[in-house]
């Protein structure tokens, strides 16, 4: 890790890729692959419906999002990829040090389906990633968090404010602490 690195990326947490056929693709990795669905997306949620996979505990590891041309003509596209940081306060550390080294913020708070909190960003090249802390674990029922508790929000802050049940939210460093103060 470089000198001073505010944060330390844990594991490749998901990557999210675009398909052709949404239903075809999902067949082929629950079924030839063993991968489960954790939720869901419609087509007026996400433009050409999203499949959320797993092959472990966590909510995803592996998300499709369809229409990507009719018969799946044109060049494979990748939507993201997310990097699991470790603790909730070096998310915010993170953002602070993307920030302060121009790296374009493409948003940033918390997400629907996982209900992980993230910040999002371009690589030099346009590259869309994310690092992100707090993804729902799927337990050994195999259900996942209905979407009646998600709490999508548009701010770390907010993140931290307005918590699904279950999910711990508070930030151990003294200094970001400070940021809620008055």
């Amino acid at each position: 890790m470089p000198q001073g690195l505010p944060f330390k990326v844990q594991k490749l947490g998901h990557a999210v890729v675009y398909v052709a056929d949404l239903e075809r693709s999902k067949r082929f990795y629950t079924e030839v692959l063993g991968f489960k669905v954790s939720d869901i997306y419609p087509g007026s949620m996400m433009p050409g419906g999203m499949v959320f996979l797993r092959c472990n505990g966590d909510h995803h590891c592996l998300a499709l999002v369809g229409g990507r041309g009719e018969g799946g003509e044109g060049p494979k596209s990748l939507h993201h990829l997310a990097f699991e940081l470790a603790t909730l306060d070096e998310i915010f550390r993170a953002r602070d040090h993307l920030k302060a080294h121009g790296a374009k913020l493409v948003y940033e708070g918390r997400r629907r389906a996982g209900c992980q909190i993230s910040v999002e960003f371009l690589d030099p090249d346009g590259h869309h990633l994310e690092l992100y802390w707090g993804v729902d674990q799927i337990g050994s029922d195999d259900r996942a968090r209905p979407a009646e508790e998600w709490r999508q929000t548009m701010t770390l802050e907010d993140a931290v404010r307005v918590a699904p049940p279950g999910q711990d939210t508070t930030l151990r460093d003294s200094d970001l602490k400070g940021r809620f103060d008055g």
